[in-house]
């Protein structure tokens, strides 16, 4: 089955933003467009009735479609205005079928606004697909430049894969560079044993260790991949600060999120959610096992 790249609409300037974006990755990637709208009735707004709010809804979304496909002449787009229900699950619905879900990153319509509030946090959460957030303003022109796609890795190889897939598998559509960042800390002396010591040592220090491990994770994506140039960044400090030292020259961020949930529920983590918040440029979260 041909997963589509689908795009949250809520005819906000961020959703517009996230439809733009969905629209020139679909066409990169050969794949059909999807444009949904989780619709619920504003009752706040007493002038309007549930049928007047949906033919709205409808005729917004529409509008911004009809837009997209004469900017994309053949790119397949289908649109489905979701009936009333919870917004965060419909959406994760949405998810769940699709190749990647864009999201504006801010925004509230007038009717109903979705994007990165409580209910586009728990889609991001919530989701095993990966989910890129758009901000408003967000143009063709951010892709080009010889911006790059930047991906932070952590752990071992198996800990950063899925985003680092993620971030090859972009890369290689747009011609891009990959940005590999590795961040790291002194350890606790406590945390020091003799097997972690030998490994040091064998490496040459913490830093020549750190250089390694990266390496290691990147091999088999540079084997996959080898026409996608690759930049690695290792650097001393926590890893949302380092990121964002390099967003400035990201056309996207990816970062990788525990797929896992806890006894309160999904978690973002603090480097997706750091970068979230604070990243210029878009972001891609993948979640990983």
């Amino acid at each position: 089955m041909t997963r589509p790249i689908t795009a949250g609409v809520d005819g906000t300037e961020e959703s517009l933003a996230a439809l733009g974006w969905a629209a020139r990755e679909a066409v990169r990637r050969g794949l059909p467009l999807r444009v949904v709208h989780a619709w619920h009735y504003a009752e706040a707004i007493a002038a309007a009735d549930r049928d007047t709010q949906r033919g709205w809804v409808s005729e917004g979304v529409r509008e911004a479609v009809r837009t997209v496909s004469a900017g994309h002449p053949g790119l397949e787009v289908d649109v489905d205005v979701l009936d009333e229900g919870d917004v965060a699950e419909a959406l994760t619905g949405a998810a769940a079928e699709a190749e990647l879900l864009v999201l504006g990153s801010r925004g509230h319509g007038r009717v109903m606004g979705f994007l990165l509030g409580s209910v586009g946090q728990q889609v991001v959460a919530e989701t095993t697909r990966p989910v890129v957030l758009v901000r408003a303003g967000e143009r063709a022109a951010a892709e080009a430049g010889g911006r790059d796609i930047v991906v932070g890795q952590h752990g071992g190889p198996e800990d950063s894969a899925a985003a680092l897939r993620f971030a090859f598998e972009t890369a290689a559509v747009r011609g891009a560079t990959v940005r590999a960042v590795r961040a790291w800390t002194l350890p606790p002396v406590f945390a020091y044993s003799p097997g972690s010591l030998k490994l040091l040592d064998e490496a040459g220090g913490l830093e020549p260790y750190e250089k390694q491990a990266l390496a290691d994770a990147l091999a088999p994506w540079r084997e996959r991949f080898p026409e996608v140039p690759v930049a690695e960044h290792i650097e001393m400090g926590s890893a949302a600060q380092v990121l964002l030292s390099v967003a400035g020259r990201a056309q996207l961020m990816v970062v990788g999120r525990r797929a896992r949930r806890t006894a309160v529920g999904a978690r973002i983590g603090s480097v997706a959610h750091g970068m979230m918040y604070h990243a210029g440029c878009p972001v891609a979260v993948v979640p990983h096992e």
